[in-house]
């Protein structure tokens, strides 16, 4: 597959995010208005911000693709986890939103609503979502795309939300049917209350990983030692005292820093065989992981390696 190619289907996936939330936006501004729930209200508040995040996620992915330039000497990958932060972000605000004004409205009496008709809506939107997310995680699996894997998670959040409010319509329903009327009302509120709740993990998590790579910390432990690993391997035919990694992720980019201190052993050469050493490691590492870039550096003085 060529780069070309993958560049074209994260675009028409990231496209049929952006498409997709103006429908739901449309559909769930529609049932709110008729039904008078704030549960579906707040559902297409979420796909209005997913709407807008998918024309920005578009425009941003048009980005990244350039290589770097006067402006920025190391490429636009950058702007990739700072979106997601910035998504993140949102998402958080607009579940403690949520949460407050339900609040408010559970001590105020609740919330009536066409709980019928909302259940059309809930099972129509959970289905949808689902879809999308499915479709979106399948179809990206060979794709180094933060953005596309970010969307397919906010349609994934997106999902249960839908499922979550109509699990409670049918909740509704049945104590309108069976007698319970007075209760109905408190339905919504407090749904929407433990839906705002239980969605926070989800987008805390995005922000975290997203604020890593904007400060530029090293990957865990775990993958960092898969690294080394992989790196040394890819040197085994250069006489070396210790290797120093300094290992950081950008977006879709990877960035290692490598300091090979050598040995006595290593003698004199020339500054073409140590382009063909970098070359070899290079290629080697990019073999194993595309989304690898290394700069290495070649000394005796292990204190400049700290």
């Amino acid at each position: 597959m060529t780069i070309g190619f993958h560049e074209q289907k994260e675009k028409s996936l990231l496209r049929l995010s952006f498409y997709t939330a103006g429908f739901f936006v449309l559909l769930a501004f529609g049932f709110a208005f008729v039904t008078h729930s704030d549960a579906i209200l707040f559902d297409g508040v979420y796909s209005l911000i997913a709407f807008f995040m998918a024309l920005i996620t578009l425009k941003v992915a048009n980005l990244v693709q350039m290589p770097d330039d006067d402006r920025f000497h190391f490429g636009y990958t950058a702007i990739e986890p700072t979106l997601n932060l910035f998504k993140s972000l949102i998402i958080i605000a607009t579940c403690l939103y949520a949460v407050v004004g339900s609040v408010s409205a559970l001590f105020s009496g609740g919330n009536a609503a066409q709980y019928n008709l909302a259940m059309i809506y809930g099972v129509f939107a959970t289905v949808g979502c689902f879809a999308i997310s499915f479709y979106m995680t399948h179809r990206s699996k060979s794709l180094r795309s933060d953005l596309v894997s970010v969307d397919a998670h906010t349609w994934f959040v997106d999902g249960v939300l839908s499922a979550s409010i109509l699990l409670g319509f049918v909740i509704a329903f049945s104590l309108e049917s069976l007698g319970f009327a007075q209760f109905a009302p408190y339905v919504d509120p407090v749904l929407l209350i433990v839906l705002g709740l239980s969605m926070l993990p989800i987008p805390l998590k995005i922000m975290l990983e997203s604020l890593n790579e904007v400060i530029h910390k090293a990957p865990p432990e775990s993958v960092t030692k898969v690294i080394e690993k992989r790196l040394k391997q890819s040197l085994d035919a250069v006489p070396y005292e210790h290797v120093e990694v300094r290992i950081s992720k950008s977006g879709r980019d990877i960035y290692l820093l490598v300091h090979i201190i050598v040995d006595k052993s290593f003698g004199k050469v020339t500054v073409a065989e140590l382009d063909a050493i970098r070359k070899h490691s290079e290629t080697t590492m990019r073999e194993w992981n595309p989304s690898i870039l290394m700069d290495i550096l070649f000394i005796c003085d292990p204190k400049l390696a700290d």
